[in-house]
């Protein structure tokens, strides 16, 4: 028995919650992971999970094993990776998590420039702007714009966008340009964003002179995808209120004009988020500082493609 690889097994089968789901992530065949966790289990002579036909759980010994392997693990990654930074690139495998625009607009232009200092990382990126479970689904991190209220993962900070009130020229010609915030709830046609999570509509946020207020108020269309959003103010559905980085080429080409300019919110703050209990490998460390050098430029304007920092 490979212990090691043994302990990693049923650690994925304790993180994901099912042999299934486990060996997908580890890239071997079912029975393979749960050879594995039993040859474990006689080794130490003690039952680590419990199994029915349609769940797993882990017992208490089960529980006491997982934390105490799982910090040597990472102390034998740290180890390694002292030794193999200093000798050799950051290569392997990431996985990164993403909302539909900030993909679009944000990091896939800005790819180019981290694959020219790394050419021996890959990225499986997923795209979606519905959260995922980092532990679950076997995530590095994911990149997330708002308030963070999961106290078990770490959050840093890597720029913050602008947020605008906008429509199309022909629907403002149609229903004409509100003066105040006050007067969207006259006439006028809002395209609400969705949260993908509850499916509840985000207010339309203001700001001015340090006064914030909100605009809770009938959408006449609601979407949780931050693409298909845009999309539907661009047709003409209504006023949205979304980033100037998915807007740059619109807002200069007209497509697009920001109404309420005088009431714009806040900068809205976005964060690379990962877990605590999960070793950074050398090549997540790196992504993060890229990202940190990165993407302030790129969140605040996304039409110049080289804006990073090349420090």
């Amino acid at each position: 028995m490979d212990q090691l690889q043994a302990i990693r097994a049923f650690a994925r089968v304790v993180e994901t919650g099912n042999f299934t789901r486990a060996a997908d992530s580890l890239n071997m065949p079912n029975a393979t992971l749960s050879k594995m966790v039993q040859e474990l289990e006689a080794h130490l002579g003690i039952r680590l999970l419990q199994r029915t036909t349609r769940r797993v759980t882990v017992t208490p010994e089960g529980h006491e094993y997982y934390e105490k392997a799982t910090r040597i693990m990472r102390d034998l990654e740290d180890i390694d990776a002292s030794f193999t930074a200093v000798q050799s690139k950051p290569r392997g495998q990431l996985r990164i998590d993403i909302g539909g625009s900030t993909a679009r607009d944000v990091l896939i232009p800005a790819l180019p420039d981290f694959f020219s200092r790394y050419p021996d990382i890959h990225i499986d990126l997923g795209v979606s702007d519905r959260p995922v479970d980092l532990i679950s689904d076997n995530v590095d991190c994911v990149i997330r714009g708002g308030p963070l209220h999961d106290s078990t993962l770490i959050a840093r900070h890597i720029g913050d966008a602008t947020l605008i009130t906008c429509a199309t020229p022909a629907y403002l010609k149609a229903y004409g340009v509100p003066a105040y915030p006050e007067e969207l709830k006259n006439g006028h046609r809002l395209v609400s964003y969705l949260s993908p999570q509850s499916g509840r509509a985000f207010p339309f946020r203001f700001e001015r002179d340090g006064v914030k207020s909100e605009i809770k108020t009938g959408h006449r269309i609601g979407v949780n995808e931050s693409n298909a959003h845009l999309a539907a103010a661009l047709a003409g559905l209504g006023i949205i209120q979304t980033f100037t980085y998915a807007l740059d080429p619109l807002l200069k080409d007209g497509s697009i004009v920001e109404i309420l300019q005088a009431w714009r919110p806040a900068p809205y703050p976005f964060h690379v988020v990962y877990p605590q209990n999960r070793h950074v490998t050398y090549r997540l460390r790196v992504f993060i500082d890229w990202l940190l050098g990165c993407f302030p430029q790129r969140l605040a304007s996304a039409a110049d493609g080289s804006a990073c920092n090349r420090a």
